[in-house]
C-alpha cells in the first residue's frame, strides 16, 4: 500500500487545493536566501520535494544550476516542462541518497518534511540529504513553527477552489496533525488525509547533530526576520555540512 503523501501528492485536486501558494512568495522567499547565504554562480543546487518546480525554476532563472527532486512522477512531469541544461527535474525519494556529496546547497522547503511513520525515517531523510551534500556545504530546512500551529489550531474550515468546495477538519493526534480532505467532483465523492509530524527545534538539533550538520541560523519567516518560539510562523534552518 503506497504511503499517503505518494497518493495524495500526485492527484490534480492536491494543486487545486493549494493553488494560491503563489510564485511571488517563493521568489521573494529564494531572493532573501540567495542574498543571506551569499549563493554563488559556480554551485550545485538541490531543491529537494520540489512540488511541482516553482523554487528551483526560480533559482535557476537567476544563473544557478539547479536539480529538483520529487516523489510524484505527475509533479516531476510538470516540472520538466521547464528543464533546460542547468536546470533537471527526477523522481526521487527524500530519504535516498541521489548524488552523494554533489551538491553546495540542498533546500528543503515549505514544510516538505515530516510525513513519515516515525522518528527513524525523518532521520534517515535528514541523513540522506546530508549525504548529497559537499563538506562545509549547506542545508535549508525550512518548516512550520510547530508551537504557533498548536496555539492557532482551528480544527474545520472550508475552501472552495476552482468550483469544488474542500471539507478541511483537523486534528492533533499522538503527536502528528491530521487533516482530513472531503470534497466532490463530477459527482464521485473523494476523501484524503494529510499528517505532519510536530516536530520542535530540540527535534530538528537531533536529527542533524546525528547526520553531521551543524545548526548556524533559525530565521522565523520568509523576509529572514529572526526566530521567536511562539510568534514565528515558520522555522527556517541553515545547516553546515561538517
Amino acid at each position: 500500500m503506497a504511503e499517503w503523501f505518494a497518493e495524495w501528492f500526485d492527484t490534480p485536486f492536491y494543486h487545486i487545493l493549494y493553488k494560491s501558494r503563489g510564485n511571488n512568495e517563493a521568489q521573494r522567499f529564494i531572493d532573501n536566501l540567495s542574498e543571506k547565504l551569499a549563493f554563488q554562480s559556480n554551485w550545485q543546487y538541490c531543491d529537494m520535494a520540489c512540488g511541482k518546480g516553482r523554487h528551483a525554476i526560480y533559482l535557476n532563472s537567476k544563473g544557478f544550476d539547479v536539480v529538483g527532486l520529487d516523489l510524484s512522477p505527475n509533479n516531476i512531469w510538470y516540472a520538466q516542462i521547464s528543464e533546460n541544461e542547468t536546470l533537471q527535474f527526477h523522481e526521487h525519494d527524500i530519504r535516498e541518497v541521489f548524488r552523494p556529496q554533489f551538491f553546495d546547497v540542498m533546500l528543503n522547503l515549505f514544510t516538505s518534511f515530516g510525513y513519515f511513520e516515525n522518528q527513524e525515517e525523518n532521520q534517515k531523510a535528514v541523513v540522506a540529504m546530508a549525504e548529497n551534500i559537499k563538506p562545509s556545504g549547506t542545508l535549508v530546512l525550512d518548516y512550520m513553527n510547530s508551537r504557533k500551529a498548536i496555539e492557532g489550531f482551528n480544527s474545520y474550515y472550508q475552501k472552495s477552489v476552482d468550483g469544488i468546495v474542500f471539507n478541511i477538519n483537523k486534528r492533533i493526534e499522538l503527536g502528528y496533525i491530521f487533516k482530513n480532505i472531503s470534497f466532490e467532483n463530477e459527482g464521485d465523492k473523494h476523501q484524503y488525509e494529510e499528517r505532519v509530524k510536530l516536530l520542535f527545534l530540540e527535534d530538528f538539533k537531533h536529527f542533524f547533530e546525528k547526520a553531521a550538520l551543524t545548526l548556524t541560523a533559525v530565521y522565523g519567516d520568509y523576509d529572514l526576520n529572526p526566530y521567536q518560539d511562539l510568534a514565528s510562523d515558520r522555522m527556517i534552518m541553515v545547516c553546515k555540512k561538517n
